[in-house]
């Protein structure tokens, strides 16, 4: 296996909107970021991910590009942007940057100029239809509910947006549209940043020939992921992407890859052919939903040892729990009433499998869900589209709010929790989102102050992996394997062993192994205190987490 410094890098995930606000107008920033680059340093961060402050109007946060070439005026200039990067790098730090090639804005000049005429040299950029017998070209239905297709009235056609209608897909099937994106993306690699997370990557491509899906329950669009979801010929385009861009240069490249499966791994992510140098896959998060008390242990720890065997000296994982897009951990697959054990505890069985970690902000110090009451308190396109639709469908109001307070995006975009001070130290305004009212229990200047901390677990798990090689480079075996409440596995590396068992749920549980001595000695994490033993067994308390290291 070749050492590469993208596998032995801790990645931190930034939400610019909700980081840190520097001039007061409640809104995060560029130079929010980076008041607090010593903060990520001395947590141990080496690649900072910046989700998008390109040009947008902001429908869906940033994700709707309208110049990839400046800076969003909320976030500030590239005047800013270039201090930012010069500052990670000077503390041996390295950025990267969403990119966000499936889709643009409805307000990039792109788009304008293409809905101008069916003539227009813009025109084929994008994917348009007629209609179909007077209504939408097919059935299928946009990731943020409704049809996946937008009347356009001028040229009285149809285009396709798998996201929200403000947000057309592009077509890459055009070659100047493809090398377009191409230049764009080079100008950003010579300014100097060091890669990218590519957002939507498995979307490009669409089979628009099988036409409508499937439809026994008579609804009016259907999910339409089966049609533009890692779809046959998806690699043409990647290779191309590839060979145009990302291996002219020393960088980390990191694939949102919804529907890639273990089979795929290898176009996708190979040692020697793969497009991207990892990729995230949402397997696992697809095994918790609103309406599971639990996260299923089993299916868990199944789902995440195929990806670790799967990609055993081939390719390599990319390993995250929580993002902007996800709810909080201690609100979901752990529990609020053992926040510091259920966000650690998840935390260690994710971070020390083999991959390249990355902690979203306020992960490491264990933010929880808001207490949203009404939807007037959201911000996510997404989960207005779904109060609206099931509105509509006649579910009762405080139903739906239940359910999006749960798992609504808007969760984990709230403001980072800096101290106890008013809105959290966020802004000196007034936040454009409202914080979560725990901020006076639950921040950093506490977590700090605290030594069993989630925070303080987390430097020192993350100092734990860049001491030892056997974090990044070892063999990862399952252990415990048909146990319904503990994820446990060994990492071995010539003869150094590293032992990580977490109980995953609210209940004790023992243990009993007649291959593994556990010794007191050995542990080098845990988040409870922790007696004198030397057994084959151990008693595990609520959501509690041991790592034992053996020479």
């Amino acid at each position: 296996m070749k050492r590469q410094w993208w596998k032995e890098a801790v990645c931190y995930q930034v939400y610019p909107r909700s980081f840190k606000d520097s001039n007061g107008d409640g809104i995060g920033d560029i130079n929010g970021i980076t008041e607090k680059l010593d903060y990520l340093k001395a947590l141990g961060i080496d690649v900072i991910w910046v989700s998008p402050i390109y040009d947008s109007p902001n429908d869906d946060n940033g994700y709707d590009i309208s110049d990839y070439q400046n800076i969003m005026s909320d976030f500030g200039t590239m005047e800013d942007f270039d201090r930012l990067l010069l500052e990670t790098h000077q503390r041996g730090m390295k950025l990267i940057m969403d990119l966000v090639i499936n889709h643009t804005s409805d307000e990039h000049p792109w788009f304008i100029e293409a809905k101008t005429s069916e003539n227009s040299e813009y025109r084929d950029w994008y994917i348009w239809h007629d209609s179909k017998e007077g209504k939408e070209p097919n059935n299928w239905a946009s990731i943020f509910e409704g049809s996946a297709w937008e009347y356009e009235p001028v040229s009285e056609q149809y285009y396709f947006h798998t996201f929200s209608r403000k947000q057309p897909d592009l077509n890459w099937d055009n070659q100047e549209m493809r090398h377009a994106i191409y230049n764009m993306i080079n100008w950003w690699l010579d300014k100097g940043i060091d890669g990218f997370r590519v957002d939507a990557i498995s979307h490009i491509k669409k089979s628009f020939d099988k036409g409508d899906i499937e439809n026994p329950e008579g609804l009016d669009y259907v999910q339409s992921f089966t049609r533009h979801m890692n779809q046959p010929g998806i690699q043409t385009y990647l290779e191309e992407l590839k060979r145009e861009t990302f291996e002219k240069y020393d960088i980390m490249t990191v694939g949102e890859a919804n529907g890639v499966t273990i089979e795929d791994s290898n176009e996708w992510v190979g040692e020697e052919d793969g497009k991207f140098n990892m990729v995230f896959q949402f397997e696992h998060l697809k095994l918790w939903e609103v309406h599971d008390k639990k996260l299923n242990i089993l299916k868990y720890k199944s789902v995440l040892n195929n990806w670790q065997v799967g990609l055993h000296n081939s390719g390599w994982n990319a390993l995250f729990i929580e993002n902007h897009d996800r709810p909080r951990i201690p609100s979901t697959w752990g529990s609020e009433d053992y926040r510091m054990e259920s966000a650690t505890a998840h935390g260690a069985v994710y971070f020390l499998q083999q991959g390249t970690p990355f902690i979203y902000q306020g992960q490491e110090i264990g933010m929880t869900n808001y207490p949203f009451t009404d939807i007037t308190e959201f911000d996510d396109v997404h989960a207005k589209n779904i109060y609206n639709v099931d509105l509509a469908a006649g579910r009762e109001a405080d139903d739906i709010i239940a359910d999006l307070q749960l798992n609504s995006r808007d969760n984990s975009r709230t403001p980072m929790q800096w101290d106890n001070s008013e809105n959290t130290g966020f802004t000196e305004g007034t936040p454009w989102m409202k914080v979560n009212p725990n901020y006076t229990m639950i921040n950093v200047q506490e977590e700090e102050r605290n030594e069993h901390s989630v925070l303080n677990f987390y430097k020192k798990m993350i100092q734990f992996k860049k001491s030892h090689d056997i974090v990044t480079y070892g063999d990862f075996k399952l252990v415990y394997a048909e146990d319904e409440h503990v994820f446990a596995y060994v990492r071995t590396l010539n003869k150094e062993k590293l032992y990580v068992i977490g109980n995953l749920t609210d209940l004790e549980v023992t243990l009993q192994s007649e291959n593994i001595q556990y010794n007191s000695e050995d542990i080098v994490l845990n988040n409870y205190a922790i007696e004198a033993h030397n057994d084959t067994s151990l008693s595990l308390k609520p959501f509690e987490t041991r790592v034992y290291y053996v020479k």
